[in-house]
Formats: structure tokens, C-alpha cells, sequence
């Protein structure tokens, strides 16, 4: 398929933010653009995030293969087990399952029966677990994409902002692909996601501050010469990273036996990965891919940084920053640059933004290793907890079938179960200690 270059009726794609090499040289694929998602001005595609215009987020536009259906999902069910079975769908080049990548997806999507019947679910029930990428959480998905567009626009440094999860998928992905990282983290994360993060070699710098206040401080240095050559995966990359949460509603249909869910439980931090789990259903009806039926998606949010759902529940278009106090940490993004497009996708669903208190988030975790054997991290527990709480509310529908987003791994969020978990009993190597333990 030719790639098409499209200009800016009204400036260039400098205007917007920094560039390594951009224009109508870039070849990713079937995308065609950068669209922005206010005004739909167009600009060529380029290391750039906001529109020149209205200063509203930018995505790709693209020219997607129309008209076999059948033809596409024969090719897409052919392709590797990861994501770049869906490189027709993505902003990277023809040749990317050829090149040096994490190769990050096709995850589980376990059908959950033993906790279903604990909720009182009469439906399908599943959990996506995304534990299973290369460095444990969804963001390897994103990370991906955002190495294939450093590499077109010729970054030599891969860098982020980040709650700890993908500080450690930027330094796996860069390491891969033989690029430089340095990565950017709140001073107090969990010292399980540090350890990942830093791992791999690269820079890690710690800041003093909440998430916001290292994502700020990012945003000055992207425009300052000490930032020139580095790809921010999550803000002059941002239009394409985000891309990849796109290919989480492309594996849970295709799992599904090529059909939409009815409900989707997932988790809000910067609000990105509903969104695009959103774009990506409306391709696949767009494309013929599934059959076209109303489905509704659920956000969720921990109360100690709940932006999102207060907005919802107050019926408001504008989310107000909050100041973080959760444990779940990955999720504790207080000003959501996504936030009133989550309100948006929540209400023309018919679906609802709820959140749990941080109690609430560790029985959740407990609830899903005891029925299901899964681990999550906090921020599983989140979105697992908001599932139950939508049930028993009378929200969500037991009897259709529902898939809850789990997004990383329990290992790196060990604080949280750590002060309630631990040994049944402590016994003498002897039987009759087992037995006057109740164990026998």
C-alpha cells in the first residue's frame, strides 16, 4: 500500500514540536498522517504531538486495507504471535517483524469461570492478562510501536516520564534495539519496578515530585538542546505509542472467535489505553472484521487519584487534577491528558467510571490469585475491584460476556499484599506439628 504524504494547510510539522527526520520521506505503513483529534487539522507524519492550530493531542490518520475482510483476517491469523500479526492495522514499516524488538502481545485472554461464579457472573468472563510481555505489563505493547517511529525519525536516545512500568519497557525495548535510554520516575515508586527499570542498563533518574511533576519537568526538556536526538516515547511519540494500546481490542476479538465483547473493564491512568482500545473495536466493525453491536466500556480508577471517575459521577465534561495518595501507583496520574476522552467513549457507551479504595484494590488481588491463579499488580486490582463493585451496584450485566483488563505483574507491586500475605503456619519437621496445626 502507498504511504501518502499529507501537508498542513496551514504550517509545517516543526511548528508542533521537535524533529529528527519527518515528512513525506517516513514510510509506516498504512498511516498517512497526524490528525488532530479537536479540530481534524492534518499534518505530515513527525516527531510531533500537539496541533499547531488548537494545541489539541495529535493521532495517526491512516489509509487501512478495505474491502476483503476475510483476505485480512486470513493474513493477520497468519502472521507471528505478537503484535506485528496486526502490522496492517499499525504505523510501522512492511518489515517490522524483521527487525531487532521486544515483540511484545498475543497475551492470554483466560476464561475465568472460578471467578465467575464467586461474582455471581452467569455470562462469559475473561481476564486479559498482559502480565505475560517481555517486561510484564502492557506498556511493552506501546513501547514497541514508539522504537519503530525513533527509528524512522532517526533518535539515537529513547526516553519517558513514567510510573515505573514503562521506565522498564523503554530500558528493555532500547536495549533490544541498540539505542540509548534514559528514563524519568517519581522518587518513591515500588522498589520492584525500580530494579526493573534500571536493569537494563540505561539511565533511570529518580524526581522529586508526583508523576505530574516528572512529566513537567519531561515537557522542558524535549524543547531544551539537551534533549535533541531524544524520542519521548510518551510525548513527541506520543501519537504512535498510543497506538499500540489499539492492538489489546485486536487480540481479545480475535481470542473471542473474532466477535466485540459486550463490556470492557479498564484501568485509567492517563486515560490513553481506553481510548485506543476504543479506536481500535471501531476499525474492526469499520473493517468487517466483527460484526458490528453495541458494546459499553468501564473505566477504573483508584480513589486515591480518581480525576476521571469524580468528573463522571459529578456529570462534568472538565477533569480536575488531583494530588496522588494511592497504592496504586501506576494508575496515580493526577491530571489525565485523556480524561474527557474517557467521559466521552464512557457516555456514548453506556458505560460508567468508578474507582475502589485501596483495601478494596488488595482483595481484589487476593480475589483473582485464589480463583484464577493470575497475579496482578495493583493496578489489576484496581480494575478487577471496580468489576466487582459495577456487579454489585447493578452496573454491569452478569449475564454478557465481559472482559477485564489485567495490566502487569504482582511481582512488582509486592508492598501492597506483602503485610497480609505470607505462611499459613510456621511448624517443627514433624507430623504431629502439621496435624496440630489443623493441616492433616
Amino acid at each position: 500500500m502507498a504511504v501518502q504524504a499529507v501537508e498542513s494547510s496551514t504550517g509545517s510539522a516543526d511548528s508542533a514540536g521537535s524533529a529528527g527526520s519527518a515528512g513525506s520521506s517516513v514510510s509506516l505503513g498504512p498511516a498517512v498522517a497526524l490528525s488532530c483529534r479537536e479540530c481534524g487539522e492534518r499534518f505530515p507524519l513527525g516527531p510531533i504531538f500537539a496541533c499547531a492550530e488548537c494545541f489539541g493531542p495529535l493521532e495517526v490518520a491512516y489509509d487501512l486495507p478495505t474491502g476483503d475482510p476475510e483476505g485480512l483476517r486470513k493474513r493477520i491469523e497468519a502472521g507471528p504471535n505478537n503484535i506485528w500479526r496486526y502490522a496492517p492495522l499499525l504505523p510501522v514499516p512492511a518489515d517490522v517483524a524483521d527487525k531487532p524488538n521486544i515483540n511484545p502481545g498475543f497475551t492470554k485472554l483466560v476464561k475465568a469461570d472460578n471467578l465467575a461464579r464467586e461474582l455471581g457472573v452467569t455470562g462469559e468472563l475473561h481476564i486479559k492478562d498482559d502480565s505475560g510481555n517481555p517486561t510484564h505489563s502492557f506498556k511493552d505493547r506501546v513501547v514497541a510501536q514508539a522504537v519503530e517511529a525513533a527509528r524512522a525519525f532517526g533518535f539515537t536516545t529513547l526516553s519517558c516520564s513514567s510510573t515505573g512500568n514503562l521506565a522498564g519497557a523503554v530500558g528493555a525495548a532500547a536495549a533490544r534495539a541498540g539505542l540509548r535510554s534514559c528514563t524519568f520516575i517519581p522518587h518513591d515508586l515500588e522498589q520492584g519496578k525500580v530494579v526493573m527499570a534500571a536493569i537494563y542498563g540505561g539511565d533511570l533518574v529518580a524526581i522529586e515530585g508526583t508523576y505530574d511533576d516528572v512529566n513537567r519537568f519531561c515537557s522542558e526538556l524535549i524543547g531544551d538542546p539537551a534533549g535533541e536526538g531524544w524520542g519521548f516515547v510518551n510525548v513527541n511519540l506520543r501519537p504512535y505509542y498510543a497506538e499500540g494500546s489499539k492492538t489489546l481490542a485486536y487480540e481479545i476479538c480475535e481470542q473471542l472467535g473474532w466477535r466485540l465483547p459486550d463490556q470492557l473493564v479498564i484501568p485509567i491512568a492517563s486515560g490513553s489505553q481506553l481510548t485506543k482500545i476504543d479506536k481500535g473495536l471501531k476499525e474492526l466493525i469499520a473493517l468487517g472484521l466483527v460484526e458490528d453491536k453495541p458494546y459499553k466500556i468501564f473505566g477504573a480508577q483508584a480513589e486515591g487519584c480518581s480525576p476521571v471517575s469524580t468528573a463522571f459521577k459529578a456529570g462534568h465534561d472538565v477533569v480536575r487534577p488531583q494530588k496522588p495518595n494511592t497504592i496504586a501507583k501506576s494508575l496515580a496520574i493526577g491530571n489525565p491528558a485523556d480524561g474527557p476522552y474517557v467521559l466521552d467513549i464512557a457516555r456514548r457507551t453506556g458505560g460508567a467510571v468508578e474507582d475502589v479504595n485501596d483495601e478494596q484494590v488488595v482483595d481484589a488481588i487476593k480475589l483473582l490469585a485464589r480463583t484464577e491463579g493470575i497475579f496482578a499488580e495493583t493496578a489489576g486490582g484496581v480494575t478487577l475491584g471496580v468489576a466487582k463493585k459495577l456487579l454489585e451496584n447493578g452496573v454491569l450485566d452478569p449475564t454478557l460476556t465481559t472482559v477485564v483488563l489485567n495490566t502487569g505483574d504482582g511481582l512488582k507491586t509486592l508492598d501492597a499484599v506483602a503485610p497480609t500475605t505470607g505462611p499459613t503456619a510456621v511448624i517443627r519437621p514433624s507430623l504431629d506439628a502439621f496435624r496440630e496445626a489443623g493441616l492433616g
